[in-house]
């Protein structure tokens, strides 16, 4: 969910419960996991990270779609009707004060994931370690506010901003990107500009004579 010093983007967001179009195309990218779903079994990179998840609309969409799900954000009360889900696990932490929660002690730590969504959230202190956590062939989803939505509501703040490009020069060269987007979309469910990109943990593997990797398919929006 967006950062907590934005409640009235905080309580926008609570009340859309379909997930973004951008998860919805991607998702299908994700590699599933092992037999136990890669949370209650020994082997956690089956998983799904949700991170900031809110309301957990699109923790809810990947359950639906077999996957295993961490949820993890600061009000988890939204999450309390997944609390008896054998594949959802809940973990409430404030990302942004106190101990990142991928560092040692904390509830991520030394855990990867075989994807990563993160959804109208911006705490650019995590993009590192989101990065860390992206499992050998996991995906990464991510979607949020950028550069020029300052011209049309909130987030207006620079520091909830991706800047043009930012995520491209956060991943280029570390994970294969899949799809990019910066723009204003007036059809999201919180109309402004956002900065949209699908990238893979798979620069590394490939068995092809250049060392490219492999392509992924592209399906349409």
């Amino acid at each position: 969910m967006q950062n907590t010093h934005q409640p009235d983007l905080r309580s926008r967001h609570l009340r859309i419960t379909e997930p973004s179009p951008w998860v919805r195309r991607f998702a299908p990218l994700i590699p599933p996991g092992d037999e136990n779903g890669g949370i209650n079994g020994d082997d956690k990179r089956g998983a799904v990270l949700d991170l900031a998840a809110g309301g957990g609309r699109h923790g809810r969409y990947l359950l639906g779609l077999g996957f295993s799900v961490v949820l993890v954000d600061r009000d988890i009360a939204p999450l309390a009707d997944l609390a008896g889900e054998p594949r959802a696990e809940i973990i409430e932490a404030d990302l942004e004060t106190g101990t990142s929660v991928f560092a040692p002690g904390g509830p991520l730590a030394g855990r990867t994931f075989a994807g990563i969504v993160v959804v109208n959230y911006l705490h650019r202190p995590l993009v590192e370690e989101i990065v860390a956590a992206l499992a050998p062939g996991g995906v990464l989803i991510y979607e949020t506010f950028a550069s020029g939505n300052e011209l049309f509501q909130r987030p207006r703040n620079p520091d909830h901003l991706l800047r043009c490009g930012e995520l491209l020069d956060l991943l280029g060269g570390r994970l294969q990107i899949v799809a990019y987007e910066h723009g204003l979309d007036e059809t999201a469910e919180i109309p402004g500009v956002k900065q949209r990109i699908c990238a893979v943990n798979d620069l590394d593997a490939s068995d092809r004579d250049d060392g490219e990797p492999g392509p992924h398919p592209v399906a349409p929006d």
